[in-house]
């Protein structure tokens, strides 16, 4: 039967059905998700993952079988990060965890990226937790579905940009790699036609070698729907426009409906975008996902992420600034507030309590939950006393290429200390345009002018000069960034370039690798 499935599964009939059973899941979905009661299914999945587990060592440890609510939970179980639950729960036993955090085998360990501290994470994925990613990303396509109702997604291909599906085995019988990797092994074989793509060019493990040969495949596929990091879609786009001879993505995939995006706050990328793929029909959308669980996706008619709190993720917001106390306060959705940079954290059907995940997020609207990416906890300026964040210098590199023409690759930024007592700091902005400020003098004050207004110690910090001077821009050059991820060994897939960095190591890093100098 799956053999027969197989064979007739890519057929425009079959494909037709597809199209109309996915729409049909999209606005029940949508329907649902509009009336539910977010605060109760969230106290719900605490309890059930609470009874789930409480066999567990972790569980016996907490003593989950007399847990009654959520404030109960909050005093019996602190705040973890992953290198917490390494040492005192994983690292001795992996990757035996069966019956440590969660009752059951886990059969797969995502590597996250390291983006800000470097070091190699195996976040467990669970049956459950597949499930539950399966959900966000479906959630993710009835958000679009329910504003473009006559959207032929099942008609063409899905392209998900991920990195290499190579699993590597572990002595247990469980595997570890690549999130993208993991997707890829549990697709239904019934569904590969609709995916791409296929299995041979996904395991591929040279970026290089790989997203040339993706481009060159997929060149005369009909792509309806492409996901990806910003940087990685434009590295494809400009294989595709040379594998082609054309230059804008609609010409080469006139069946494109939809680009998804995350991973990195898109503002700096948008006009690029627009202009790349050349057509105001293919609609942009935002969304949240992490090793950890699929988090939220963009809400198109309110044009914000929206958090998806039915999956069986119970979710905690901890305001940054109290992140390192010893008792911090840890709201809900029963009782959480709009403004406030929260560090998120999380407690999941893959077995992690309370864990903070590392990212920032700032509720706009209480119903339903609509929120910001603000960046990551590590992702912050503070040498000079200025508090910036990620959000801050994504807004204002955004505004300034806007203001001066310029088109935005990637960049990155940190500080440049004094060289003699009393002399001023300033910040260093790394960046790698597609296309340079029609006047670059423009673009900086126009990138620091944006910081001064949205960020008040900034501004304070910059009357005069004395403590924080103009910030220096330095232009990397075309693939300088991918070059210096290349040499970490983090290139290409679902590896970013670290937006941000506070102690000036890394950025002195990659200046040095690519002997950069400030414009003059």
């Amino acid at each position: 039967m799956t053999k027969f499935l197989q064979r007739i599964s890519g057929s425009k009939p079959v494909r037709r059905l597809a199209d109309a059973v996915l729409h049909r899941y999209a606005s029940t979905r949508i329907a649902r998700l509009d009336h539910l009661d977010a605060a109760a299914i969230q106290e719900r999945t605490l309890r059930y993952l609470l009874q789930y587990a409480r066999h567990t060592r972790f569980g016996q440890d907490h003593d989950f079988s007399s847990i009654r609510n959520i404030a109960e939970y909050q005093k019996r179980v602190p705040l973890r990060t992953y290198e917490k639950f390494w040492a005192d729960y994983w690292q001795s036993v992996f990757p035996r965890l069966k019956g440590i955090t969660w009752p059951e085998f886990i059969p797969y360990y995502a590597m996250s990226s390291g983006t800000t501290t470097g070091a190699t994470k195996y976040v467990p994925v669970t049956r459950q937790m597949l499930e539950s990613d399966k959900i966000g990303a479906l959630t993710n396509l009835s958000f679009f579905l329910q504003q473009n109702p006559r959207a032929p997604v099942f008609q063409g291909r899905i392209f998900f940009l991920g990195g290499s599906t190579d699993l590597k085995p572990l002595a247990d019988g469980s595997a570890f790699g690549d999130l993208s990797g993991i997707t890829a092994r549990e697709l239904n074989d019934v569904l590969r036609p609709y995916f791409f793509p296929p299995p041979d060019i996904a395991l591929m493990g040279n970026w290089e070698q790989k997203v040339q040969m993706l481009a060159r495949e997929s060149a005369e596929l009909p792509i309806t729907v492409i996901s990806g990091i910003p940087s990685w879609m434009l590295t494809l786009f400009e294989y595709l426009k040379r594998e082609t001879g054309k230059n804008r993505i609609i010409d080469i995939w006139p069946d494109l409906q939809l680009l998804i995006h995350g991973g990195a706050l898109f503002d700096p990328y948008r006009s690029v975008f627009r202009e790349v793929v050349g057509s105001e029909r293919v609609k942009f959308q935002d969304t949240y996902p992490a090793s950890e669980g699929y988090f939220a996706s963009e809400d198109p008619r309110y044009g914000m992420l929206r958090l998806i709190f039915d999956h069986g993720i119970f979710y905690e917001f901890v305001p940054v600034d109290e992140l390192e106390k010893d008792r911090p306060t840890r709201h809900t959705l029963l009782n959480f507030e709009t403004g406030v940079n929260y560090a998120i954290v999380v407690t999941t059907c893959a077995g992690v309590w309370s864990y903070v995940v590392g990212d920032t997020i700032r509720f706009e609207q209480k119903n339903p939950p609509l929120l910001k990416f603000t960046g990551r906890t590590k992702y912050f300026l503070n040498s000079f006393g200025e508090h910036v964040i990620s959000e801050e210098v994504e807004k204002a590199v955004a505004e300034a290429a806007d203001a001066t023409g310029a088109q935005v690759v990637d960049f990155h930024v940190g500080p440049v200390f004094p060289s003699r007592p009393q002399a001023p700091g300033r910040h260093r902005y790394l960046i790698e345009f597609r296309k340079e400020p029609g006047d670059f003098d423009a673009f900086v004050r126009k990138l620091d002018d944006v910081m001064q207004h949205q960020n008040h110690d900034y501004h304070a910090y910059r009357v005069g000069s004395i403590t924080l001077e103009c910030a220096e821009v330095c232009v990397v050059p075309p693939g300088g960034f991918g070059e210096w991820m290349k040499s970490r060994g983090k290139f290409g897939g679902q590896h970013k370039v670290p937006r941000m960095d506070n102690s000036g190591r890394i950025t002195q890093e990659i200046v040095d690798f690519l002997k950069l100098s400030m414009r003059p």
